[in-house]
Formats: C-alpha cells, sequence, structure tokens
C-alpha cells in the first residue's frame, strides 16, 4: 500500500469508527469546598470515548491492511 493509500484508510476508518460510537453529552468538573477543581470524571470520559474510537479504527485498518 501507497502512503497516501494508507492515509485514506486511516482517515476513513476514524471517520466511521467516530460516527458508530455514541459520545458522552454531560462531562462533570467538581469543585470541594476549599475551591479545588477536579476533572478527573472529565478526563475518564474523554480518555474512554478516544479509546474506544481509536480501537474501531485499528481494527478496521489492520483488517484492510491484511487483505491487501
Amino acid at each position: 500500500m501507497a502512503e497516501q493509500d494508507i492515509e485514506k484508510l486511516v482517515k476513513e476508518k476514524l471517520d466511521e469508527a467516530y460516527k458508530a460510537e455514541d459520545h458522552p453529552k454531560k462531562f462533570f468538573i467538581t469543585a470541594n469546598g476549599r475551591g479545588v477543581t477536579d476533572g478527573g470524571d472529565l478526563y475518564n470520559a474523554l480518555l474512554g470515548d478516544m479509546m474506544r474510537i481509536t480501537q474501531r479504527s485499528l481494527t478496521g485498518i489492520l483488517s484492510e491492511a491484511l487483505k491487501k
């Protein structure tokens, strides 16, 4: 596969995986009584979402690449 073919395949699979996932609609950032903000829930939600998209797209990319 040429570099352009791989780039096109990666873009297609990432777009496909992004559209197939149900993304979190709300993110919570909590603050305690001392004004300390905790974005752990936000981080975990974004990380989980991106990992699912990446896993799905890489699976598609590798299966397409191994067919050729």
